[in-house]
């Protein structure tokens, strides 16, 4: 039995041992989802649905554990985790509601009707990342299960106890044994057998986009299909005619949440050339105000990184670039850096165009709307961003015009369960969430039925 140890990032003290899943263990798990699958499929729309909401309940009963367990174990904050935890419990309620509306159409013929059926594609393997444990599994898995999937989920290795909780809640919710499985384990191992197991007919996946783009070679083997979340390096476009102190206080929280681990972290500050100076100015009393503590401390606004080497590649990309200002981080131990401000001198500066996941954000001025835009889609990805301005025309001309999957205006708030939710480019293919995410994980069949 191979085992991992889980390290707590703030303290760098061990949790707990985490047993890995071997390739034959998930093999028996995709034996038994599939075995699972038709009962589940076949169940009532409306039973299906009120064990996702069952599920829902018994995951509102335990917010406080689950919230405890993640930040101990991904170094999160207490206001983050709690959040997180609440954050699963509302998507399984939404999706709740999609059984009893996968509906088809009826599309108008001669000599005949002709229908169409929305059918579930089987087991899906959802392959979550260290990051965002308990979202992202509850953002596929959720709707998965509502259009009458099985799902078989790979925690990641850093990152497993909070998956692995909400796998025994389902149980205790009364989802069939089977429809909801948890395989803690490697990669190469858990998530790669997911990719080559003929019986998964979908794989989720959200990480890297190095990753992702093995895990797509790897279905189209097979024609498997997959949703993949990859890579972002967001932008953040401040006009000169923007409410700047607003901009500058809501920075921070653009990029330093979640210490930097986020794909959609507004990395880079484009601030117009006649605000630039002032732009920075009331960013950094704005970054030095960062509440950098232990994140068992509730009052927390920034914790850690999730591990030593990440830690590591955060201060390569520090090390090369000018710094402008930092803010504060704990003494001791603890995989700690302090929410740092530096200045790009070009957009092909390393720090500029590569992913940093960490709590550093580089700013650059622009000189006007179209140089903006350019600057903006200057990168292989086109997750998320944020563009600040009093024109409203300008706000929604800039949002068409920057390649991205999701934007704001005047706020860095640009997901929720209800909205769609995904990249352009190497950001990786296809959406979760919003009213729709149910129908990509089924097949759209037509069927016409002869009348005359």
């Amino acid at each position: 039995m191979s085992t991992y140890t889980v390290v707590n990032p703030a303290t760098e003290q061990p949790v707990t041992d985490v047993e890995l899943t071997s390739v034959e263990q998930t093999d028996v798990a995709i034996a038994q989802a599939s075995k699972a699958f038709p009962a589940w499929r076949d169940l009532a729309p409306g039973d299906r649905a009120a064990l996702l909401r069952r599920f829902a309940e018994v995951v509102d009963a335990h917010i406080d554990e689950l919230a405890e367990l993640e930040v101990r174990n991904a170094g999160h904050t207490w206001g983050n985790a709690t959040w997180e935890a609440g954050n699963v419990r509302d998507v399984l309620n939404y999706y709740a509601g999609a059984p009893e509306r996968l509906a088809g159409k009826q599309i108008p013929v001669a000599g005949g009707v002709n229908v169409t059926f929305h059918e579930p594609v089987g087991v899906v393997g959802i392959i979550v990342p260290w990051n965002f444990p308990m979202p992202i599994a509850g953002w596929g898995m959720a709707p998965a299960l509502a259009a009458g999937n099985t799902v078989v989920l790979k925690p990641a290795e850093l990152t497993p106890l909070t998956a692995m909780r909400i796998g025994e809640l389902a149980l205790e919710a009364g989802v069939p044994e089977g429809v909801l499985t948890v395989l803690p384990g490697k990669g190469s191992v858990v998530g790669q057998r997911f990719v080559t197991h003929p019986d998964v007919r979908k794989v989720c996946f959200t990480g890297s986009t190095e990753v992702g783009k093995q895990i797509m070679a790897g279905c189209a083997d097979q024609v498997k299909r997959c949703t993949l979340e990859l890579g972002g390096k967001s932008a953040n476009i401040v006009f000169a005619d923007s409410d700047l102190a607003k901009a500058a206080a809501s920075a921070p929280y653009a990029v330093f949440d979640n210490a930097g681990q986020d794909c959609c972290a507004r990395s880079r500050i484009l601030v117009e050339r006649s605000a630039y100076d002032e732009f920075l100015a009331l960013l950094e009393p704005a970054v030095k105000g960062v509440r950098v503590l232990d994140p068992s401390d509730r009052s927390s606004e920034m914790g850690p990184l999730i591990s030593a080497h990440q830690r590591e590649t955060v201060h390569s990309f520090i090390d090369d670039a000018e710094v402008a200002y930092t803010g504060s981080m704990p003494d001791g131990d603890g995989f700690w850096v302090a929410p740092t401000v530096v200045l790009a001198d070009s957009t092909q500066q390393r720090i500029w165009r590569d992913e940093v996941f960490g709590p550093v954000v580089a700013v650059l001025p622009f000189e006007d709307e179209a140089d903006a835009v350019a600057m903006a889609n200057d990168t292989e990805y086109g997750l998320s961003g944020s563009i600040y301005t009093s024109d409203l025309g300008r706000g929604l001309r800039v949002s068409r015009a920057v390649q991205a999957g999701n934007l704001s205006v005047n706020t860095h708030a640009s997901v929720r369960y209800w909205t769609p939710f995904g990249g352009y480019k190497q950001s990786g293919l296809g959406r979760e969430l919003g009213p729709d995410a149910p129908y990509a994980f089924t097949e759209e069949k037509n069927v016409f039925i002869a009348t005359d």
